[in-house]
């Protein structure tokens, strides 16, 4: 069977990392965590960041079948519409944004048009869920704790993980955001850790550590194992809680929260306009 080809993209305001994934026989790909890019001081956005996937896209002659957000993000906007718009394929993100979805609705005020059942996404990956690249096998796996809809894909040899892990030397994604919960990550990647050593995990942010210079984004199964500094394998579940809570509790929120939830709870689509015909960004005041 062949195993995927990955062509990894940084945005670097936002530290994250997306992906092309395609089966370099059928020619046929996964595009998982797009950015649109986004200046908070004016409300702009830009393709930039999305252009350079498409391009590649392009140039590479490659098919777009799936347009897969690991989980509603809270540091970036999604580009998943705006890409599709250039190259088609399906967005699809795990059956549990419906609780993200039903949290920062009211959180937001969002009014009854905003609905809350998953239905501004193409697709609703459920856990287990099996699925092609390509000839390339899938499989969808529900990994909750940094958001209750967290998802890591298995694609060939490769495993996706969104924030579910960072690089062995960063350790874990903070548990604390609403739906947050550091006992279900715990157990999330435990069970990530029955996969082969030799599985390749790519990840969707990176933050260097004061020993290292560049940014990462893969790394083995076997070594988040052995070397993770949170989660390496012999932590306990109460050492992990304890530590993960004790570390939340000094982050500051994320600088592009706000507006990043308010768009990727809807699939990457922006809210919709108002009377004058601009399109608005909430900022709750004393809440969060």
């Amino acid at each position: 069977m062949s195993q995927p080809e990955v062509k990894a993209f940084f945005d670097e305001p936002t530290n994250t990392f997306s992906y092309v994934v395609w089966d370099p026989q059928e020619r046929q790909v996964a595009v998982i965590d797009s950015v649109l890019n986004y200046d908070a001081s004016s409300g702009r956005t830009g393709h930039a960041s999305a252009d350079a996937m498409v391009a590649f896209i392009r140039e590479a002659c490659l098919d777009v079948q799936w347009l897969i957000e690991t989980h509603a993000h809270a540091d970036h906007l999604s580009a998943a519409p705006y890409i599709q718009s250039k190259t088609g394929g399906k967005i699809a993100i795990g059956e549990h944004i419906r609780t993200v979805q039903d949290v920062f609705g009211k959180l937001f005020n969002a009014g009854t048009e905003f609905q809350r059942d998953g239905s501004q996404f193409d697709h609703l990956f459920k856990d287990g869920e099996r699925y092609r690249i390509g000839s390339i096998e899938a499989t969808a796996m529900h990994t909750p704790g940094h958001t209750p809809a967290c998802m890591t894909h298995l694609i060939g040899d490769c495993a996706f993980v969104g924030d579910t892990l960072f690089m062995p030397d960063y350790g874990s994604a903070r548990c604390d955001f609403p739906g947050g919960d550091a006992r279900a990550l715990y157990h999330s990647v435990r069970r990530l850790f029955e996969l082969p050593d030799d599985t390749r995990l790519f990840m969707c942010h990176d933050y260097k550590t004061p020993d290292r210079t560049e940014y990462r984004f893969e790394t083995t199964l076997g070594e988040e194992r052995r070397s993770n500094i949170h989660l390496h394998e012999g932590i306990s579940e109460e050492a992990f809680v304890e530590m993960r809570k004790a570390r939340d509790a000094t982050l500051a929120t994320p600088r592009l929260l706000l507006p990043s939830i308010q768009v990727n709870m809807r699939a990457g689509y922006f809210p919709p306009a108002e009377g004058n015909g601009i399109r608005y960004i909430k900022i709750p005041l004393d809440t969060l």
